[in-house]
């Protein structure tokens, strides 16, 4: 979703704002501007534009900009069509300039008031009334900082944002409240991003502002203010992520760097996790142990992919832990009035920490009585690990890409871990659980061994979707979830039309839309439903449907006129669900290279979803 940059110092802050918006493209935006008070603190100078931030640099070398304080923005857009005219910075009387991200719910009766004020309105933005709610209160106090304060408090919703006055030319002020944050720390200078990303190529250490700050950031200085108005302060981070973690190298695009950094990524997540062949209760943090003790049920929350992570989770913890377990759509699971149970456990998933459907599903969670709180996630310092009594992070590193593949994985492999912990608990047996942490241990190499064996033959067969509108993926068991895992990578980024079923289910419905148009996806392990997945298989070819089978290396299959198939390497064990995961993602990834959609920015989407 949108991405803010900001930067107050001694040198010419543009480059640096046009860096920081170029990584933070993953995100997803349809415009992008500019904004800086020129270097003799007379007036602001501002360039904005519908498209690409290489629009947005095409723009500057026709009129240069400089300035030594200035703050940029990608926008996605929520209120407002995509248009130069909603893009940010957005000014007030040319006076003050404002960057958010999120939305305000009470926009309608803010613009009313200030309409009747005598302010006049430019754009259809919800952003609008923010920038003229704080030239109203810095005409009342003079000062930027109390002006940001006392605005915020006439704001409902979520925003991050970031201000700068030609009145208070040597401060840049940040304030957040339901959208992530970030403060880098220069020497003589300070930025601003919504995540660290954008700003490792100036600084590695962070300071990560909580729910409801406000700061000011000069040159020489930085004060942090909380949601009651007191100077605090917030512990300064160094970050382990390197510049060269967050490029794309020799790849073509992210989301190909990504499908092959998983046996780095799965086994950077397992270092340290398991000890003399076991699996500690602190993995998931000091009082993880006395928690589980207590644990008789786990209710799962998470969006998207990382649903599809929970879906999987559930099959193993019940199946192996005996644990009862639900899955929770977030944006679901606050509005249905869930009921609540003491002792179950509420592990939440998210690659980004920032996710707005999981971080309130958390919120209804703890009000309604639910037990202890889980966080497995991608980022150390998020507001979703802040707000858990366990994490367990992923360990998966920068995922650019907006379609996820490692945060998936190592999601499943967090889930994993959590299902030996608690089924340890419920009497699983140690010949069980000790086969559980050999499949696990073997896990990274043969994701290696998979990756470097499957990219021709899934390219070769990725012919056969690139023409199609669209395509059904089945699976059985715990790969029903990854078959959605796969259809959903394929609509993201190739625009076709996919939808998942239980195999068991292709009777009770879509059968009725298998022609020789409608090609069939089928994840066909080893395991004890395999037969009766190949009956259901069978239902598809009597009905003239094209079938694309990933199968396992002794399940029979055979290809000719009407079925390609695409042998798996090798046997895929315990934790066949992650190594299936595999051929989709270069599934989706080739087709989408064939039909020359764009691979890392997919149109519409955006990498975190930091708003309802």
């Amino acid at each position: 979703m949108c991405g803010i940059v900001g930067a107050i110092a001694q040198r010419d802050v543009v480059p640096i704002l046009l860096e920081g918006l170029r990584r933070l493209e993953y995100r997803g935006y349809d415009s992008a501007g500019l904004a800086v008070l020129g270097n003799d603190g007379g007036c602001l100078q501002r360039l904005r534009t519908r498209g690409k931030v290489a629009a947005l640099v095409e723009l500057l070398q026709k009129e240069p900009l400089s300035g030594r304080i200035g703050i940029a923005h990608t926008r996605w857009a929520t209120h407002g069509e995509p248009a130069d005219r909603n893009a940010h910075p957005h000014l007030c009387q040319g006076r003050v300039a404002l960057v958010h991200n999120g939305i305000i719910e009470n926009h309608e009766a803010l613009r009313e008031a200030q309409r009747a004020t005598g302010h006049r309105f430019t754009s259809d933005t919800d952003t609008e009334v923010v920038v003229h709610q704080i030239f109203d209160r810095l005409r009342e106090t003079g000062d930027l900082l109390t002006a940001v304060q006392r605005a915020t408090k006439d704001l409902e919703g979520a925003y991050a944002l970031a201000v700068m006055a030609v009145d208070d030319p040597d401060s840049l002020v940040a304030a957040r409240r339901g959208s992530p944050l970030v403060i880098g720390i220069g020497i003589g200078e300070h930025f601003l991003a919504s995540d660290v990303t954008a700003l490792l190529p100036v600084t590695n250490r962070f300071v990560f502002l909580e729910e409801g700050d406000v700061a000011e950031l000069r040159r020489d200085g930085l004060r942090i203010f909380d949601a009651r108005g007191r100077e605090v302060e917030r512990p300064v981070k160094t970050s382990q992520i390197s510049v060269e973690a967050a490029e794309k190298g020799a790849y073509r695009h992210y989301m190909e760097k990504e499908i092959y950094e998983q046996p780095r990524a799965l086994a950077d997540t397992l270092e340290g996790r398991i000890v003399n062949g076991q699996m500690p209760d602190e993995v998931f943090g000091a009082e993880a142990g006395a928690i589980f003790d207590h644990v008789r049920s786990v209710r799962i929350i998470a969006c998207g992919t990382s649903y599809h992570a929970g879906l999987v989770g559930r099959y193993w913890l019940e199946a192996l832990a005996g644990v009862p377990c639900q899955v929770e759509v977030a944006s679901e699971f606050r509005y249905r009035e869930p009921v609540a149970e003491a002792d179950t456990l509420v592990v939440t998933l998210s690659q980004s920490g920032e996710t707005a459907d999981t971080l309130a599903a958390l919120a209804e969670a703890r009000a309604r009585g639910f037990g202890p709180a889980l966080a497995i996630c991608n980022v150390p310092e998020s507001s979703l690990v802040r707000a858990s009594d366990l994490t367990f992070l992923t360990r998966a590193g920068p995922e650019i890409g907006v379609a996820s593949t490692k945060a998936f994985t190592t999601q499943l492999v967090a889930m994993a871990l959590l299902v030996a912990v608690l089924g340890r608990r419920r009497g699983l047996d140690e010949e069980t659980i000790g086969r559980w942490i050999a499949a696990l241990e073997h896990l990274p190499g043969a994701c290696a061994r998979w990756l470097e064996a499957l990219g021709g033959p899934v390219e070769a067969v990725a012919e056969e979707l690139a023409d199609k509108e669209h395509a059904l993926f089945l699976g059985r068991g715990a790969h029903y979830p990854i078959a959605m895992e796969g259809a959903l990578k394929l609509k993201e980024i190739s625009y076709i039309h996919a939808e998942a079923y239980p195999a068991g289910e292709l009777k009770h419905g879509p059968l009725a839309l298998v022609d020789e148009r409608m090609p069939v996806v089928a994840v066909a392990p080893q395991d004890s439903l395999l037969e009766k997945l190949k009956s259901n298989l069978q239902e598809v070819r009597a009905r003239g449907g094209e079938l694309i089978c990933f199968a396992g290396p002794d399940t029979g299959f055979t290809g000719d006129g009407q079925t390609r198939v695409v042998h798996m390497p090798e046997r895929a064990g315990l934790l066949a669900p992650v190594l299936y995961t595999l051929p989709l993602q270069l599934l989706a990834y080739h087709v989408a290279l064939i039909k020359g959609t764009d691979v890392d920015q997919p149109r519409n989407l955006a990498k975190s979803v930091t708003v309802e």
